[in-house]
């Protein structure tokens, strides 16, 4: 007899979108971690015959929770998901603790007296984003840059300050990643520019401060390279200096005890000096983009 009666639940259930009975569909969302209980009739357990639920998770995994009035209940689910009453005695589909499992769509048909409801429910979750902003160079112009990465649905960002914006909506795994670029008009003042983020999981909006840069300004390069240049041209020009005083010493008077001893100085010294001057130079210039 129990195998009768949920064998005439799922005909009825299937039949009735075969006869297209007119469906309530709905679209909600809810938080991670949250406690979800979805209705489908108004009735009570007083008019009710049976309920059936019918879900297709985004998993590909299609299960069916059922109870009848006379008490029997069918679950294939086996996740944890239940049907209850509540103090009215009006039945819901109860789901301790939403996960990205339970996505999907919830078909459910409610059969009482004279009647049936019949209720398509896409069920989403709401994931936050992670947030970031910075500042970057790009040809010469200053751009803020703002992301709010893998959240669901996407957030929505603005910027405190007007001017050239562009967006880039990106989505891996149904989580979606949006971008915000905004081009600065040269001499903005940056310490009052804002990220302004918006998403449904949050109650209150949030402001991001660009505290830190990607990247150096080009005009930094061209004064590292400059005085790297200096330096060196500097160098050689005291190097060359010296060589010619010390080869004129020499000519003039050999035997001159002003004159630097007899060693190769103007082939092992000079070249000596230059090697540990560049290196200390190429040091100093790497610690600037440290």
């Amino acid at each position: 007899m129990r195998d009768m009666t949920w064998i005439y639940a799922v005909v009825v259930f299937l039949s009735s979108e075969a006869r297209g009975v007119d469906t309530v569909v709905r679209h909600v969302a809810f938080r991670r971690g949250s406690e979800v209980n979805l209705t489908c009739s108004n009735k009570t357990w007083n008019d009710l015959m049976f309920v059936v639920w019918v879900m297709t998770l985004q998993t590909k995994k299609t299960c069916r929770i059922a109870f009848e009035s006379r008490g029997e209940s069918y679950d294939s689910c086996k996740d944890g998901k239940s049907l209850r009453n509540t103090s009215g005695a009006l039945s819901y589909l109860h789901i301790s603790k939403f996960s990205d499992a339970d996505e999907g769509l919830y078909k459910c048909e409610s059969v009482y007296t004279g009647g049936n409801d019949h209720h398509a429910i896409h069920v989403t979750i709401i994931v936050a984003p992670t947030t970031s902003a910075w500042l970057e160079h790009k040809d010469n112009t200053m751009v803020a840059v703002c992301r709010a990465e893998r959240g669901k649905p996407a957030a929505i960002i603005s910027w405190s300050h007007t001017g050239n914006i562009s967006s880039v909506e990106t989505g891996s795994n149904g989580f979606l990643t949006v971008e915000s670029r905004l081009e600065l008009l040269e001499g903005t003042d940056t310490g009052n520019l804002s990220c302004v983020v918006r998403h449904q999981n949050w109650t209150e909006t949030r402001f991001l401060a660009l505290k830190h840069e990607q990247g150096h300004p080009p005009w930094l390069y061209v004064l590292v390279v400059g005085v790297i240049v200096v330096l060196l041209a500097g160098f050689l020009f005291f190097a060359h200096k010296k060589i010619i005083t010390l080869r004129r010493c020499r000519q003039s008077d050999p035997s001159s005890s002003k004159c630097p001893p007899a060693e190769d100085v103007e082939e092992v010294e000079p070249y000596a000096i230059y090697v540990q001057r560049v290196n200390s130079i190429y040091s100093s210039s790497a610690d600037l983009f440290t």
